[in-house]
């Protein structure tokens, strides 16, 4: 059984569910009932949202109490979908209809002839059925090829070879959004749809009336709608046909996240985790919160940067796919070298480039090499922003005279094992010292990863010369 999904209610009829008090509501009245709950008892609206508690959250509240259907404006990667889905945590769990229908008729309001006819026939005696809330989400791409048939319906060869007349309303076999009555539908980039389904969907959305090859069918339709779309297309290219713009009561604007925290809160939620049994449990991974926010500063780097388009937008996929490569190569470093434990470090950043220049857009084309240069000025400049504001070169310096004078050099790199970082540490008490300040733990790996941090950081504010030489580094002055 899944857990998230309640024990379906006894099976029961029309005159039993009348007895015991059942009253009809709208979906929309539904969800402002289960909202103003929450609101009066201090409860979150949307759990698991992050980074919209101040701005977008409050918006969507406001249009469910209003009974408004809504239209989220937003690049890619803004959990405008999430949202969406979000609102079935608003439906009650289960909700009687009419057993046997495509609709899921309102045992006590049926709008299709096949639930009317039932009622009819069987009175108090109509069998009723459970539909579960995670059932009454409907969502759909919009695409240039959706039909009318797939949103509205068509007429259904079978049903008239049967013997129906083509006059017989139950000839027709519904599309997506009378299937959806009673529910949530939520239709993902709508300015992609074809102006002409965009007209098919305007009387689904206030007049009800809808027509199938020329019959006009009268459903009065129950459906809260939420639609997405990139604010580019919504507003510029004018896609959207203005009848369809007004039949949104509110249009809200998401964002990415505005604080470095806020990026980092999502990326720990939404990264993927791995039970690899005996064996992933003896090389455990544990990035560092300095490290963190390298992967987090990149994304807000390249947000601001000019060289990247921010129509396209950065999503928060770049920061959730480059926090799962560092701790991939880290993995894989510590497995190689049969170390117990894994933490990604400074050198395993250009692991990143792969897990980057796939989900941004840069504003000018060059040489197949321009993409790679962009994401690694902007990841040089995450790594200097972020231990500037760990460090100020003044409290480092006994650490960098120890390079000048002394001709301190040190080698580490992705290749060096995590002791010899150990070593170093230990031999240069000022470098421990630094290391101390940095949440890196007491581990051998997490030692490694946070003096590569420190001897970067000085590298990139011009204190210490770097050279490669195949997968070490040397740092001298």
């Amino acid at each position: 059984m899944n857990p998230r999904r309640p024990p379906v209610p006894t099976d029961t009829t029309l005159g039993e569910l009348r007895a015991a008090g059942w009253r009809s509501r709208t979906v929309k009245e539904e969800l402002r009932a289960t909202l103003l709950e929450r609101v009066r008892g201090g409860q979150p609206f949307m759990p698991g949202i992050l980074g919209y508690d101040d701005t977008v959250l409050p918006q969507l509240e406001n249009a469910i109490l209003a009974g408004q259907d809504v239209i989220l404006l937003g690049e890619r990667g803004q959990a405008k979908s999430r949202i969406a889905r979000g609102l079935v945590g608003l439906l009650d769990p289960w909700l009687p209809y009419v057993a046997g229908t495509e609709l899921h008729d309102d045992p006590f309001h049926p709008v299709s002839p096949l639930a009317r006819s039932i009622v009819e026939a069987e009175g108090d005696a109509t069998p009723i059925a459970w539909w579960a809330a995670a059932d009454r989400f409907s969502e759909k791409l919009a695409t240039p090829d959706i039909s009318i048939a797939d949103l509205i319906g068509e007429v259904d060869p079978v049903k008239v070879a049967e013997g129906r007349y083509l006059s017989d309303e139950l000839t027709i076999h519904y599309g997506l959004l009378p299937r959806t009555h009673r529910g949530i539908f939520s239709l993902n980039e709508l300015p992609d749809l074809a102006e002409r389904i965009q007209v098919g969907l305007l009387n689904v959305m206030e007049e009800r009336d809808v027509q199938v090859r020329g019959y006009r069918v009268r459903l009065e339709l129950d459906l809260f709608v939420i639609a997405s779309a990139n604010p580019e297309d919504y507003t510029s290219r004018g896609r959207i046909i203005t009848p369809l713009k007004d039949r949104f009561g509110a249009q809200i604007r998401t964002h990415y996240p505005e604080e470095a925290s806020t990026e980092i809160a999502i990326m720990e939620a939404e990264s993927t985790g791995f039970d690899d049994g005996d064996e992933g449990a003896s090389v455990p991974v544990q990035v560092p919160g300095f490290m963190k926010e390298v992967v987090a500063e990149l994304s807000q780097l390249a947000r601001r940067s000019s060289e990247v388009s921010q129509r396209s937008g950065v999503s928060v996929r770049v920061t959730i796919a480059n926090h799962e490569t560092l701790a991939a190569a880290a993995l894989k470093r510590a497995v190689r070298l049969g170390e117990p434990a894994a933490a990604p470090r400074i050198s395993d950043l250009p692991a990143v480039v792969a897990s980057t220049a796939g989900k941004i857009e840069l504003e000018t084309l060059g040489d197949e090499t321009r993409e790679d240069r962009v994401v690694e000025k902007l990841v040089a400049r995450a790594v200097v922003n972020v231990f500037n504001r760990h460090f100020a070169l003044s409290e480092l310096l006994p650490l960098i005279e120890r390079f000048e004078e002394a001709g301190l050099e040190a080698e580490v790199g992705e290749l060096v094992p995590s002791r010899a970082h150990g070593e170093l540490a230990a031999s240069v008490p000022e470098l421990r010292a630094a290391i101390a300040r940095l949440d890196a733990g007491e581990s051998p790996a997490g030692v490694a990863s946070a003096a590569e941090f420190v001897l970067e950081g000085l590298h990139l504010n011009r204190r210490l010369n770097k050279e490669r030489r195949g997968g070490r580094v040397r740092y001298a002055r």
